[in-house]
């Protein structure tokens, strides 16, 4: 798409500082990297605009947008873009336009600096990394589950292959990460999730990035992991606590939710609850409000919580997380040579 295209919109679309940019047939609202939103009060979209600006989206993809297809969407490797028709959005035509870019937002200083995660828990999720541990990254629409996700995954080794797949290009994994092994898929109508899932085997993984956990593909996943195979993935829940029953309701029947719960507490490792909240300036921020640990011991499956609002609430981990750690030369669960080289602003070299 050319940038014309986008007429009074380009200056919102190229400026890296923009995350949504989003036209209700009358106002635009602008979200920027900082989780603020504000209204444009001298935007410059006209009518004519509006009309040329989807006819130009319609022709780039070869659908229709009229009363009868009142839906018009497209892609980049940037940018989704979704336009409502004006027989159904009664304040006129709608335009949102979601960016996701090739890059980390998130820095090492500037979490610690900005409250999002205290060092000792930034230390700790990031040795479960290389103790090749599964993470669930939860919470709502918003709350940064995939900026969180794509933060962690620097940390896994450049040897180790990883697959991503996805129906909308967002982890960008092979340009955030240049020089490591990955193989990108995408998901369309005659590629779905659990035939990506399915594909993945064949194609001698370390690791699984699932973009989102949706539906029954979930069951694909957790067996995936279950042959040593470890991933990420994320799915919409408030409490980490609700991860096992959200990964259950999601089986195809009753009989596969009662006979993988077990599975769940056995390769679903860490889980992540990230938030969005407003600071005493009124500045929207996010942060991870929970951690948590799945375990299976003993015939019993056991939800360990490490954080909660924020806070670490004990130090003390499963004995089984602490032998897998120690199995990968981690005998200091809670700190990360590589973690405190970067809060000091010096790169760190794995001797």
């Amino acid at each position: 798409m050319e940038p014309d295209y986008f007429g009074p919109l380009w200056r919102y679309v190229r400026n890296d500082k923009i995350t949504d940019i989003d036209y209700n047939g009358n106002q635009l609202w602008i979200t920027d990297v900082e989780n603020e939103r504000y209204l444009i009060r001298s935007h410059g979209i006209t009518e004519k605009f509006v009309e040329q600006f989807s006819h130009r989206i319609a022709n780039e993809v070869s659908k229709p947008f009229n009363k009868k297809n009142n839906l018009l969407e497209a892609e980049t490797d940037t940018l989704r873009i979704s336009i409502v028709h004006e027989s159904v959005a009664i304040s006129g035509r709608s335009i949102c336009i979601r960016k996701s870019m090739p890059m980390l937002r998130m820095q090492v200083k500037r979490m610690v600096e900005d409250e999002y995660v205290a060092v000792p828990v930034l230390e700790l999720l990031t040795n479960c990394v290389a103790a090749k541990m599964n993470f669930v990254f939860c919470g709502e629409p918003g709350a940064g589950k995939t900026e969180c996700a794509k933060f962690f995954s620097q940390f896994i080794p450049a040897g180790e292959r990883v697959i991503t797949i996805e129906d909308n290009p967002e982890w960008h994994y092979s340009q955030i990460n240049p020089g490591k092994d990955c193989v990108e898929l995408r998901i369309n109508p005659d590629f779905d999730y659990t035939k990506a899932i399915k594909t993945c085997l064949r194609q001698n993984p370390s690791w699984i990035m699932l973009s989102e956990a949706r539906s029954t593909e979930v069951k694909s996943l957790l067996e995936c992991w279950s042959t040593g195979i470890r991933g990420f993935t994320t799915l919409h829940t408030d409490d980490v606590r609700k991860i096992p029953d959200r990964i259950l309701n999601m089986m195809e029947s009753r009989m596969d939710a009662d006979r993988m719960e077990n599975d769940v507490y056995s390769y679903v490792d860490v889980g992540i609850l990230l938030r969005k909240k407003m600071s005493a300036e009124g500045k929207l921020y996010r942060y991870i409000d929970q951690v948590c640990f799945f375990v299976r011991e003993e015939g019993r499956n056991e939800i360990h919580m490490q954080v909660v609002d924020g806070n670490l609430m004990v130090r003390e981990l499963p004995k089984g997380l602490i032998a897998r750690m120690e199995r990968h030369g981690i005998s200091e669960p809670f700190d990360n040579p590589m973690i405190q080289h970067r809060l000091e602003g010096e790169e760190y070299e794995k001797e």
